[in-house]
This record gives C-alpha cells, structure tokens and sequence, in this order.
C-alpha cells in the first residue's frame, strides 16, 4: 500500500472543491471522488444536483457511501505528508521576532516562506507546496511574507483588494470599482503599483536632492564658520597688538611723566642739600668765633685781650642769605601735556586702525549709478548716471509711484538684500547734501523725514558746517575736518551703516543694531542750489583702494 501510495500523485488525494487531501471522500455515480461534508454542501445549495467536475446532472440526490479505499490511501498520504513535514520542518528557520510565523504550524512556529492572497494564509516551506505542485493551488496569488493578511481584504465587501484608484489613491475590490468608484479611474492593483513606484522614485530623487542641497548647505556653513573663525583670530590677534602698543605707549607716558616730575624733585632736592650745606659749614665757623670770643672775655690778661681783640672782632666771611630760598617745582600742565602728548600717540594708532578698516570695507566696493526713474523733476543727472545736482528748472516728467515729487532726492539702479557693499561719493565744494541708503517701501511723495523709522539712514551737511546723523532726533557730529569724499559702507545681516572720511581715514558715524528686512537703495540728495551757493554735484567716484 506505501508503494502504491507514493506512485500516486497529490492531485489525486484532493478534493476539488476544498482543495485539501480527502475527509472520509465518497463517489459520485459519475465517479469522481470529493469529502463527503464538501459534496454535501454544495448539493445542498445548488439544484439540480451536478458533479462539480464533470457537470453530470443527478435528478434525484444520490446516496453517497465512503470509499474505504481512496479513504485509506488518503489517510496514508496524510501520514506520509506529515512525516515528511516533520522531517523538513527541522531543516526550516523557526520565526524569530519580527518575521512572519507559518499560520499552519503549531506548535514550533516556522518561518513563513510566502503568503497567499486567496487563502489568506502565511505557509512555511512545507505547508507551502501543495501551492506549488496542485493544480487547484497553482492558480492562487502568493506574495512575501506579510502580517496582517486580513487587511488586504475590502471591509465593506470581503473582497480581494485587488484594484487600485487613481482618482481616490486607494486599494479597492472587484465590487467597489463597479459601485462608489464606478466613475474612477481604476486599474489593477499590479499597474498601480508600477505606477506608484515610479512617482516613489521620482520623490526619492527629489529627497536625494534635497537631502544633497543640505549636505553642501552644511559644508558651505561649516566653511563659513571656519572663515569666520579665522577672521575672528585674526580681530582678536589685531586688537591684542593694538591694545598692547596702547597699553605701552600709556604705561610709556606714565613712566616719562613720573621721571619728569621725580626729576624736578630730584633737581630741587640737589639745590637744597647744596643750600644747606654752606649754611651748616658757616654756622660752623661763627660758632668757632663765638667760642673764641667767649675764651677771650674771660682771659685775665689785659694785654692780650687787647692785642687779640680786632682780629676776632671783624666777622668771618659769609654769604648773604637774605635773597636766598629754596622754591618748589611747578608741576601744572606736566599731566596735561603729557596727556596731550598720549593723545596725539593715540590719533596716530587710530589713524593706522582706521586705514586698515577702510581698506577692507573698500574691498565690498559696488557700481553704483542713479535711477532716472526715481529723480525728483528740478535734479540733473549726468549721461552715466554718477553726477546729480539741482537747478532751478522743473522738467516735465512723469509722476511714477517711484519718483520723488517734492524732496530733491534720488536712488541708485542697484539693490541689495543681502552681504555688504560700499561705495565712495565727492561732496566737495557743496554747502548742502544727504547721503546713505533706503529701504524698497520709502515713501517718496510730499515732505520726507529722514530716520530709520520712515526707512533712512543717513548723514547730512548743513549751513556749510553743521553735520548731523538722521538718527531721530539728529545726533549732531563733529568731524575733525571737512570731509571732500564721503564712503558708505553697509552690513545688511549685521545691521549696520557707517560713513567714513575717506580721505582722512576717518570714521564719522555708525548706525548699529538695524533690523533690515527689504531691499536697501543707495540714496541721494544733492540738496537745493541755494542760488549757486551749492550748485556743485555729488558725484559716486571710483573706489582708488587704500594701500
């Protein structure tokens, strides 16, 4: 019987309609075989009563016996199939956490090979073949492994999730592409997902540029870091040797101050000791003299008090003191002119300072020219847009949101929004002007206040001699001389505005702390001729780099 059984093939231990080997399987009159509980519960929901294999119809519902002999050769191929698992299942890897188990194993949960979407069962290798060697299993979808089978089966109609809508991007059934998706576009789950990895990797390719634009942006802020760190080294190095010939040339002063004035000490001390030693050495001899005197008055001899009398009556030789003092130095003014004397030291270093900034800011030099667009009609511009100056005449231009109607003001063509830029202006021979930069959204119509607040940032001279900072109120400045050419310097993320004498090397004033937020215009305003007074131009000249 063991013989017969393994010539046999699996196909024929099956039934048809469960697809599983034979529960006590019975024969039909046709003679095919099924279990006996299948057959009897397709025959009682179909009528009339068919083979389900040959389609043979029975007008009367046939008695059915078991046939001891396929039920014993069945039997045998249970026992056979089971040993024959058992012997493999030691071969196979037990599911370990995170793997999907065999749903059919008990026991020892082996690691299942594949999952079939029909039966909605996990097999391990065993439990597996009769999907790969039956032919009523062949037909059966089989995919990796995966938890959670009954999620793949439609909720509202305990279908097969087989299709995929586009229009509604999910997983539908067979029943749901024909009733609320009937209109949809749906297609096999298979092309769906053909499609869904190729929108997968056009996104992944967009995430890996993204992801690549960040790594250089990384490597571009570490760069930046470490050039900042360089030029912070590099500030800290300047200062301490700036501060360090500050501190000498101060200690320097100091010690030049205390010689001097321990010097005069010194001088006034040698005199009186010189003083006082003549003195001491004439009271040394008057008191000789006295001593003598006294002697003499007491001698009993008349001729010798006599004849010794004149020579110890005419005084030694001594010196008139009447006229004779010691006076103290005078120290007044030492310590100012000292301090002078510091502070011109002082003008020299910071000159030297103020070379080496405006020789690096020079470095941001931009080409600026004048924006006709925005000239107030009584302002000439020249042909290359570098001179402007006012005259009595209004042209008859058009009155363009952009145009100053009222302020003789004009702004550069160029903006910036970002880093730092400087350019350079004449403003010799002008008793009058207005220099700095202006945010986008000024206002340019009708009376103008020139403050950070209305979006200015500016200087200006006044009266021929009056200079001030627009920093409302206006901080009036003090320049040491006239400046001729005037060079403005901005630091957009640093905040920062500062005006420099260019010629002097000079620092005349800095806004700080500002908060730019749009884009900034170079401004200008070579303010009213004053009847020729100051009908010289302002002109944005070339930036000739400090050496």
């Amino acid at each position: 019987m063991s013989a017969a059984c393994s010539l046999l093939t699996e196909d024929q231990f099956l039934c048809s309609i469960c697809l599983d080997v034979f529960t006590d399987p019975v024969s039909t009159p046709c003679g095919h075989n099924f279990c006996k509980t299948c057959i009897a519960e397709h025959w009682s929901v179909n009528v009339p009563y068919k083979c389900p294999n040959c389609q043979e119809v029975f007008h009367t519902r046939p008695e059915l016996k078991v046939n001891t002999f396929i039920s014993e050769m069945a039997a045998q191929f249970r026992q056979s199939a089971q040993q024959k698992a058992s012997s493999s299942s030691s071969e196979q890897q037990v599911s370990k956490p995170g793997e999907v188990p065999c749903d059919v194993c008990t026991g020892t949960k082996l690691k299942a090979l594949k999952s079939c979407l029909v039966c909605l069962v996990s097999y391990c290798e065993t439990h597996l073949e009769p999907h790969l060697t039956m032919s009523g299993q062949k037909r059966h979808q089989l995919i990796e492994p995966v938890e959670n089978l009954e999620g793949r089966m439609c909720k509202k109609h305990d279908k097969l999730l087989e299709l995929f809508c586009k229009t509604d991007q999910m997983c539908v059934c067979m029943l749901c592409s024909i009733s609320n998706h009937k209109t949809h576009d749906v297609v096999p789950l298979e092309e769906g997902y053909e499609g869904m990895k190729v929108e997968l990797g056009k996104t992944d390719a967009d995430i890996q540029q993204m992801i690549q634009k960040r790594r250089l942006k990384i490597e571009e802020m570490k760069r930046s870091v470490e050039l900042s760190k360089k030029d912070a080294d590099r500030e800290i190095a300047a200062g301490v040797q700036v501060f360090s010939a500050l501190k000498e040339s101060v200690e320097r002063s100091q010690a030049e101050l205390i010689d001097t004035i321990k010097e005069k000490q010194r001088e006034t001390e040698k005199q009186a000791e010189g003083f006082i030693k003549e003195l001491e050495q004439e009271i040394s001899e008057l008191e000789k003299r006295s001593s003598e005197m006294k002697k003499l008055s007491q001698s009993e001899d008349h001729l010798h008090l006599l004849q010794s009398f004149p020579s110890l009556n005419a005084a030694p030789p001594t010196k008139d003191w009447t006229g004779v003092s010691v006076r103290p130095p005078s120290y007044e003014g030492t310590v100012v002119r000292a301090v002078n004397q510091l502070e011109e030291t002082l003008s020299k270093q910071m000159k030297k300072l103020f070379e080496v900034e405006l020789k690096r800011v020079q470095q941001y030099a931009v080409d600026v020219t004048l924006d006709p667009a925005t000239a107030h009609p009584k302002l000439i511009l020249s042909d290359d847009g570098k001179q402007v100056k006012h005259c009595d005449v209004k042209k008859k231009l058009p009155d363009n949101p952009e145009r100053f109607d009222m302020c003789p003001c004009v702004l550069a063509n160029q903006s910036f929004s970002s880093g730092r830029f400087f350019y350079e202006v004449q403003v010799k021979e002008k008793t009058e002007w207005d220099l700095g930069v202006a945010r986008e959204s000024i206002n340019r119509k009708g009376q103008i206040k020139l403050t950070p607040q209305n979006g200015y940032w500016t200087i200006c001279l006044r009266n021929n001699n009056e200079y001030k900072a627009g920093a409302g109120p206006s901080v009036h400045l003090l320049p040491k001389c006239w400046p001729e050419k005037v060079g403005v310097f901005v630091d957009y993320e640093e905040g920062l505005v500062s005006f420099y004498d260019v010629d002097a090397a000079a620092l005349i004033y800095s806004f700080t702390g500002c908060c730019f937020t749009q884009k900034l215009y170079p401004f200008f305003s070579p303010s009213p001729n004053d009847g020729g007074k100051n009908s010289a131009p302002l002109i944005i000249s070339p930036v000739n780099h400090t050496e």
